[in-house]
């Protein structure tokens, strides 16, 4: 039986959810399958992959041949990167503590990378927030500098009526005597 390694699809229209299974070649996208051995969530950023990296790697090492978006998952994860360790301990170039080093050197690598590239994420939308929030601020201000502007004018003017008000009523009163 040729086993194959695959996504089988999930969840709602538009919002895809898959599992990551072992299934018979011949069998549908989402047939029967003889073992769950993940899952694959694209719709958060970054996809999130839920993985029994053991399973995996047993069928990966029993020839079970996987998909090319499940290939990219197993390899992202080290599945690939431990066969190919375990290899290495089989021929003798070195032992399983020096292969296990080997692994947790590129999962503590790749665990700074990624945190790497959430805090420059984090940093740019900080400062895209501070931009928007300062061209904010420049346009209350100008808003708030017309609003002003068309106050002190609407003062003056009143102050011109009230003095020509009052002037007027000062001339009339010495011209009648």
């Amino acid at each position: 039986m040729a086993t194959k390694i695959r996504l089988q699809r999930g969840g709602r229209k538009g919002y895809a959810f898959y599992s990551i299974v072992i299934a018979d070649a011949r069998a549908p996208r989402d047939g029967r399958f003889t073992e769950k051995i993940g899952t694959y969530n694209p719709n958060t950023n970054p996809a999130t992959v839920d993985l029994n990296f053991e399973r995996a790697l047993y069928w990966v090492e029993t020839g079970a041949q996987p998909t090319d978006t499940v290939r990219n998952i197993l390899s992202r994860e080290g599945v690939y990167l431990m066969k190919h360790l375990r290899g290495g301990v089989k021929k003798g170039a070195f032992d399983e503590a020096a292969a296990q080093k080997k692994f947790e050197a590129w999962k503590a690598d790749k665990q700074n990378g990624l945190a790497k590239i959430a805090e420059a994420e984090a940093k740019a939308k900080k400062a895209a927030a501070e931009a928007e929030l300062k061209a904010e601020k420049a346009i209350n201000e100008a808003i708030a500098k017309k609003v002003a502007e068309k106050k002190a004018a609407e003062a003056a003017a009143k102050a011109e009526a009230e003095a020509a008000a009052t002037e007027a009523p000062a001339e009339e009163t010495p011209a009648e005597a």
